[in-house]
């Protein structure tokens, strides 16, 4: 859609004229709006979602709750199965 739209485009040139009273010529591509149709009438206004902000808020933080619980659970499996345990080699300074 967009490239016939250009080549269509390319197809109808336009002349203008400069200061000195030669023509160049130059390409008018069509604009897209998004707020009206090709008719020009105006396009409806948006659904506005209640609960904007709120709705964020009360997905993320159960979310990030979670997603915390969750990953401290298989930290503790890890350890209790032998599979990852975390050296105390690390934390001295000595």
């Amino acid at each position: 859609m967009v490239l016939t739209r250009l080549i269509r485009a390319v197809g109808r040139p336009t002349l203008l004229e400069t200061s000195g009273g030669q023509q160049q010529q130059v390409v008018r591509l069509p604009l897209r709006r998004k707020y009206t149709y090709r008719s020009g009438a105006l396009k409806p206004m948006p659904d506005i979602t209640p609960f904007g902000l709120l709705g964020i808020i009360c997905t993320v933080i159960p979310g990030l709750l979670i997603g915390a619980t969750i990953s401290k659970n298989m930290a503790n499996f890890l350890e209790e199965n032998d599979l990852f345990v975390p050296s105390d080699d690390d934390d001295d300074d000595d």
